[in-house]
């Protein structure tokens, strides 16, 4: 059996598990619909997909066209921080009315919303351009030509494990959040957590 592709293969997955496994808006998402068991697959899907198009850009060299690009950075920053602000808003409204904290399926948001919310948790989030179309599409361009493929798949498979294990994971956590408290201090979280990230994509905007 041929294992030549082994190596580009790994690379590509280690590079991207390294990247998006840091807790993030995105991830935060995943998790809370995970929690409630609500168009999971979808947004599984749909995140695993951004991820391998946007890697396959950059090892296409999109990378170098955006960085060559005036005024988006900026742009991608203050459109991500309105619509962190906006999200992180709704999490600390739900947190702090109690009503609002039964998880009920059919009182869930539609497939069309939970999409939106997805694309705009990827692509108004400037990073996710640095990490997967910059970092990781300026490594994958550097190797030969017949690798880059299992280079991009092996990145594409971290993105689809990720994303899987934290939405269909998150209900093995399912008795710990049968308790509206625990939803209370999980939305105030994800409210702060928004804050936070709102604020540093706001300074980036402005600094540059």
């Amino acid at each position: 059996m041929d294992t030549a592709f082994l190596p580009a293969f790994f690379k590509g997955f280690m590079l991207s598990a390294g990247l998006i496994m840091a807790i993030g808006a995105q991830n935060m998402f995943v998790l809370r619909q995970g929690l409630k068991r609500e168009h999971v697959w979808p947004i599984v899907l749909f995140c695993a997909a951004a991820d391998a198009m946007l890697i396959v850009a950059g090892v296409n060299g999109l990378g170098a066209l955006l960085s060559a690009v005036p005024g988006l950075a900026t742009g991608l920053s203050l459109g991500g921080a309105a619509f962190l602000i906006w999200y992180g808003y709704g999490a600390l409204h739900r947190s702090m009315t109690p009503s609002s904290l039964i998880v009920d399926r059919h009182a869930g948001i539609s497939l069309t919303a939970a999409l939106a919310s997805t694309a705009a948790f990827t692509f108004l989030n400037p990073h996710v351009y640095i990490d997967t179309v910059m970092l990781m599409g300026t490594i994958g361009s550097s190797m030969p030509v017949g690798e880059r493929p299992w280079f991009v798949t092996g990145a594409a498979s971290a993105s689809f494990a990720w994303f899987s294990s934290l939405g269909f994971g998150a209900r093995l956590l399912a008795p710990l959040f049968a308790q509206p408290i625990t939803w209370r201090m999980l939305d105030l979280l994800i409210a702060l957590m928004m804050a936070v990230l709102a604020v540093s994509l706001l300074q980036s905007a402005f600094a540059g």
